[in-house]
């Protein structure tokens, strides 16, 4: 899947997992998720967002220490997708 493409459905997931009120195409690629200065989610919206990335993109984040690193921004989002080969 192109690279845009791929941030486009990882936004629009995102944003409808943790039930933002702003569209998707005002995440950014590079906003911090779990900090308050950027999007401010919580820990629900972690066990939202790993459910729908195994969903979504069929690939699964096994620990907490995968977790922190993947889910950072949708950056590392779709960087994870990529390198596990199933986008």
């Amino acid at each position: 899947m192109e690279n845009g493409a791929l941030k486009d459905r990882v936004k629009q997931m995102i944003v409808e997992s943790a039930r933002l009120k702003i569209p998707p195409s005002e995440l950014g690629d590079d906003a911090l998720l779990f900090d308050p200065a950027g999007v401010g989610l919580d820990s629900i919206d972690v066990l939202e967002l790993v459910v729908g990335i195994e969903r979504s993109f069929g690939v699964s984040i096994q620990d907490g220490e995968t977790g922190k690193r993947v889910l950072r921004s949708v950056n590392t989002i779709c960087e994870y997708i990529q390198q596990s080969g199933k986008s």
